[in-house]
């Protein structure tokens, strides 16, 4: 951890959000750091997504990502057909970030998202060669099936719930739903990341009023929030979406045996959801109208958790003291959200206040600055 600037990171975060939820700060440039030797560097714009080189070695690939822009950003590697590689979020003005994945030989797309809204601006690059990586350590074999298992265990124990859930909609009993309804998520919010990389499916079911891109349905747990607490009533068109959001998550189920699961993707993923954690949860703005966002917390930290479980026994033989520092790190942010237990929950997020949201916060930036370094850790 670089603490000075995680400090400095999260004192510009507080001057911009009323409620200092915004992290996944970068590390901030001191025009010093560059591409280094056989990065690609990708410098975000307002209005540009510049990429050098466009054209790199398959395998192990290190993104320098440097956001030159007024806005905050988020850069994707893209596969054909808007399939995430991988992805960083929460990139702030003037900061870098950096991400290492396990790349295949192909052409791909970056994305660059000014706002963290709409396609982006678009690159294509390609990656050349047999894409020779060195032997996995078996270990690391161990721990990408062992995580398989585990993303296979999260969709199948999902389906049943949801299938509660929209079963209590279709009921028109609304307090039986607003009872099944975050219970229903907890299995997708500890393994999202996987379900974002096939690009369909997450904008079908997850997706926010604000996040909905011109001319899509609005459909989803979402979208059946909205109507459980705000509108307090149950439509036809609920029962409706009410069977689509199963349909949707039985073709999930289906797929994500088949996702394409590496020690990097695993790494990148835990890191992309204590990004889900920043932008969505401590803000209050994922659950804004049910106020379950704590429980949507506690599952993201858990996913992100198993996955640094597995990857342990390699990233704590090459990198020690990143290791004892996420160690340290999880322990206190799992402690910090043992306060808001209320029996086999959590109490409703509307009901925590500033300083506390703030100290939560805090909890997810000291997290998830030594998360970020996991992917590098584990390909040492």
């Amino acid at each position: 951890m670089r603490p000075a600037r995680l400090t400095a990171c999260i004192a510009a975060a507080a001057a911009l959000t009323a409620t200092v939820g915004l992290t996944g700060c970068a590390e901030k440039s001191d025009g010093k750091s560059g591409g280094g030797d056989g990065a690609v560097t990708v410098a975000a714009g307002d209005n540009s997504c510049e990429v050098s080189p466009k054209e790199f070695k398959a395998g192990h690939v290190r993104l320098d990502i440097e956001n030159k822009g007024s806005q905050v950003t988020e850069v994707y590697l893209l596969m054909p057909g808007d399939r995430i590689v991988t992805e960083r979020e929460n990139i702030g003005p003037g900061t870098r970030a950096e991400v290492t994945a396990e790349v295949k030989p192909g052409s791909y797309e970056i994305a660059c998202k000014p706002g963290m809204k709409g396609d982006g601006i678009r690159q294509s690059v390609k990656a050349t060669g047999k894409g020779a990586v060195k032997a996995l350590d078996p270990r690391l074999a161990e721990a990408v099936a062992a995580y398989r298992t585990y993303v296979q265990q999260q969709a199948d124990e999902t389906l049943p719930l949801a299938e509660t859930f929209a079963q209590a909609v279709k009921d028109g009993d609304l307090e039986a739903a607003r009872k099944a309804y975050a219970v229903s998520r907890i299995g997708w919010e500890r393994t999202e990341p996987v379900a974002e990389s096939f690009g369909d499916i997450d904008p079908k079911v997850d997706v926010r009023e604000d996040g909905l891109e011109d001319g899509q349905e609005w459909t989803g747990w979402h979208r059946l929030e909205k109507s459980l607490w705000q509108d307090k009533k149950i439509t036809d068109a609920d029962r409706k979406l009410a069977d689509l959001l199963v349909k949707d998550l039985k073709d999930w189920q289906q797929r994500v045996g088949k996702a394409d699961i590496n020690p990097t993707s695993m790494a990148n993923g835990a890191k992309e959801l204590l990004d889900e954690v920043a932008t969505g949860k401590v803000t209050g703005e994922e659950e804004r109208y049910s106020h379950t966002d704590l429980v949507d917390f506690q599952a993201n930290v858990e996913g992100a958790f198993r996955s640094y479980e597995l990857l342990k026994p390699v990233a704590a033989k090459n990198d020690p003291a990143l290791a004892a520092e996420l160690d340290k790190q999880f322990e206190a942010l799992f402690t910090l959200l043992e306060k808001y237990r209320k029996g086999d929950s959590f109490v409703s997020y509307d009901t925590v206040g500033k300083a506390d949201r703030k100290e939560l916060s805090d909890g997810v930036n000291a997290l998830a600055e030594p998360l970020s370094q996991l992917a590098a850790a584990v390909v040492k």
